[in-house]
């Protein structure tokens, strides 16, 4: 799943970086739990494995996509996309 089909999905009319709509997704959001604040978005799903997976959305933020996996022993696994396409963070903390 792209972002772009994410978007339509949840019905979110932002404007995110061109290449950031083509970006592959894991298809697990598509049965999150929206959530709005301002501008800013938050899908959450919990898994099988009682991992909880938070996609976050604010176009206007440095980093507007964010994808962070909380583990069951609390650890925390993640990316922040920037505007351009290599732009890439990994992160273990928001």
């Amino acid at each position: 799943m792209i972002l772009r089909d994410l978007l339509k999905h949840f019905n979110i009319n932002e404007s995110f970086p061109d290449y950031l709509l083509d970006e592959s997704f894991n298809e697990v959001f598509l049965d999150g739990d929206l959530s709005k604040t301002d501008n800013s978005y938050k899908i959450e799903i919990k898994t099988r494995q009682d991992v909880i997976h938070t996609m976050y959305l604010n176009p206007d933020d440095d980093f507007p996509v964010k994808v962070m996996s909380k583990l069951p022993s609390g650890k925390l696994n993640g990316i922040k996309f920037g505007h351009e396409k290599d732009d890439l963070t990994f992160v273990n903390e928001l």
